[in-house]
């Protein structure tokens, strides 16, 4: 699963996920999942993405994914 609108991904990011909403949020750091969603690890920052398109949230326990710099032209 891969989320669009990379452009909006701040440079500090490193992980990306999805909550069970449909909400696209990045992490400086690895974050932890909880029931519905993922959550920052108390020593990184995050950001809800609301430019990147909510997807339906089914098989939102397999978004998180480093994010490529590479891809994003950094």
């Amino acid at each position: 699963m891969a989320a669009e609108n990379t452009e909006t991904i701040p440079g500090w990011a490193s992980w990306l996920a999805m909550d069970a909403d449909g909400q696209w949020w990045c992490y400086e750091a690895e974050p932890h999942q909880h029931d519905t969603g993922w959550y920052e690890n108390e020593v990184g920052r995050c950001l809800k993405l609301n430019d990147f398109n909510r997807v339906s949230g089914r098989g939102w326990r397999d978004s998180l994914q480093p994010i490529n710099r590479c891809q994003q032209g950094s």
